[in-house]
This record gives C-alpha cells, sequence and structure tokens, in this order.
C-alpha cells in the first residue's frame, strides 16, 4: 500500500520508525504480509524558529531542517548510528558551536543543490532512507498565533513559551505553495496519517498550507488521527481527544479523518507525577463523542514508557496498517 504520515517533531519520526520496518525493499523478496508498504512517504512542518535550526534559518536564510532531519534517522537503515551522528550538538568551534551535524549537513547540501526540497531528497538518497521526505512548503513562513486574551503571538519559539491559550493559528505570509509531489502523494496514499504531535505547531501548522486540507478532503484513502498521549503546556491543556479533532477541523473547514487511534493504556503512577509538574495529564479518549463525529475510534494501549512517555512505534504501526487494509467506512460520510 502507499501510506503518508503528516506531522512533525518526536511524533512523527516515533512514528516513522514504526513504519519502516514494514516498508518492502526493492531486490530484496518480502511476503507482503511483512511488508505492506510499497511506497512511504513523510510530509514535514517548516516552520521551527528556535535553537540550531533557527539559526541556520537565519544566517543561511533557509527552512529549518530539525524536524526533516529526524524523520531521514527514523527512516534511516543505520538508524542507531545515524541518531549519535546527526544528534550529536558541538560543544565547541566558535560559531558552530550549539550546532546538530544533522543540521549542518542539510545545510550543505542546500548550499551546493540551491533548492531545499532538492536537498532533502539528495540527502534521502545518500541515507538510503526508506521512503520519501517532503517539508510541507518551501515559502519560509513564521507561525502567527492569537491567543485566548485577544493578542497575537508571532513565531513558533514564542508560542510554544507563551502561557496563554491558542484560540487560532495563522501563516505569514498567509498562502503557502505546497509541493505538487505532495499534493499528488495524499491523492495516490491508501493510508493517510496526521499526528502524533503538537497539536498546533507540529500538525495544524502542516493544515494551513494551501491545498492540503482540500487534498485530505477528497482523498480516496483511509484517513486516520493518531492522538497524543499526554496534554501540553499552551497547546492542549484540558482538552480530550475530540477536542483535539475539533481544533484540526476549526482550521481545516472540514472534516478530514475516518479513523482516531486513541490511547487507552495505563500510565505509571511515577510518570504521572514526572508530568504533573508541567500541568500535564493523559489525554481523556472520549471514545463516545469522537463517533458521534462520524469517526470510528481505535482504542488500545499505544504507549511506550521510557525516560519520556512516547507511542510505541510498533503497535501504532500495526494499528495503521490493519486500518489501511479496510476500505473507507461509510460514517465519514462517502
Amino acid at each position: 500500500m502507499r501510506v503518508v504520515a503528516i506531522g512533525g517533531g518526536t511524533g512523527l519520526s516515533t512514528l516513522l520508525r514504526g513504519l519502516r520496518r514494514h516498508v518492502a525493499v526493492p531486490g530484496q523478496p518480502t511476503a507482503a504480509e511483512d511488508a505492506p508498504i510499497g511506497d512511504l512517504a513523510a510530509v514535514v512542518t517548516v516552520t521551527d524558529d528556535g535553537g540550531s535550526s533557527g539559526r541556520l534559518r537565519e544566517e543561511f536564510n533557509m527552512l529549518p531542517p530539525g524536524d526533516l532531519r529526524n524523520c531521514m534517522v527514523a527512516l534511516s537503515e543505520e538508524e542507531d548510528l545515524l541518531t549519535q551522528l546527526f544528534g550529536h550538538r558541538f560543544r565547541a568551534g566558535g560559531e558552530i558551536k550549539g550546532h546538530n551535524f544533522g543540521n549542518l549537513f542539510v545545510a550543505a547540501l542546500t548550499e551546493i543543490t540551491g533548492d531545499f526540497g532538492h536537498a532533502i531528497q539528495l540527502a534521502s538518497k545518500i541515507l538510503a532512507t526508506r521512503g520519501r521526505i517532503y517539508p510541507v512548503t518551501t515559502a519560509n513562513l513564521t507561525l502567527v498565533a492569537r491567543m485566548d486574551d485577544g493578542s497575537t503571538v508571532r513565531g513558533e519559539t514564542r508560542i510554544s513559551a507563551s502561557r496563554k491559550r491558542i484560540v487560532e493559528l495563522m501563516l505569514d505570509p498567509p498562502v503557502a505553495e505546497p509541493l505538487p509531489e505532495t499534493l499528488e502523494a495524499i491523492r495516490r496514499a491508501d493510508l493517510i496519517s496526521v499526528g502524533p504531535g503538537s497539536l498546533y505547531t507540529s500538525l495544524i501548522t502542516n493544515l494551513l498550507v494551501k491545498g492540503i486540507p482540500e487534498a485530505l478532503a477528497a482523498a480516496s484513502g483511509v484517513r486516520v488521527f493518531v492522538c497524543n498521549l499526554m496534554t501540553q503546556a499552551n497547546e492542549s491543556l484540558g482538552l480530550t481527544a475530540s477536542q483535539h479533532i475539533e481544533r484540526i477541523y476549526e482550521h481545516t473547514k472540514e472534516p478530514i479523518f475516518d479513523y482516531a487511534v486513541v490511547n487507552t493504556g495505563p500510565v505509571s503512577a511515577e510518570m504521572l507525577l514526572r508530568y504533573a509538574a508541567e500541568g500535564a495529564v493523559p489525554i481523556p479518549a472520549d471514545v463516545e463523542r469522537i463517533e458521534a463525529m462520524g469517526i470510528r475510534c481505535v482504542a488500545g494501549n499505544f504507549l511506550s514508557e521510557g525516560n519520556v512517555l512516547r507511542h510505541a512505534p510498533e503497535r501504532v504501526a500495526g494499528a495503521l496498517l490493519e486500518l489501511g487494509r479496510l476500505s473507507r467506512p461509510v460514517a465519514a460520510g462517502r
């Protein structure tokens, strides 16, 4: 099947890590049930303006490479080595101090090719990734948020640091063109996922790009929302799973999901205490409300505990691939 995964941050790279294991490799005979993905594409947000990515964005007038870099590593055969190499942050060296090696790698390819999108494709080829990676747009964008007190905050870093609640997310400039390859991948996909990731700055930001909501609404493939595990300061405090979808629909202006994958697995008391210090709690899985929206809910234990909570890549990928084998549900209004 053809699969498209949309998002950003650690959520998307975690999901890609699970999907990668199911991608058929040319020249390697594999049973279809073991490698059901014939084509995998990741569509990645490009509005980060902090850290190494932000510095490169300012100094080289290029798009931020951080989220794209993480996706390359997640789809690479040599993931363990590349995680160390591409995640290495220089601790000395004057102007390169604080930069990730992976970000500098993408910056170098951008200068060589003169085109950020081409640089990402070339990097994927060099790393032999099991999938294609597309920035959602190659436009140089700034995120703008309207907050619950009527004020506006500019820039992803400032938005994430604000203590106010986001009401509406916008792009500046307001019209950003998507890559034609992205729209074509969505049109041809059998399975499209959105999430997990920060509700506004990793997910909704992708859905503000011209043509993306319309492409998702018209897509013939199964469209799945993968809900986050925990609420997040500023972006989703106090929101249930269904309210995450409602916030997305407020920006897309039309329904774009057939299914929702929602965690109902228990979080340990130790982890709950750790996240409580940030005001974060598990996102309530209001399954009945989700299904009342015409979206079929897949509930289960999709979490993995380590130093932090993450989705279990293989379990989420398995649930998505099962949905990808199904036809579109009648409840979606199709």
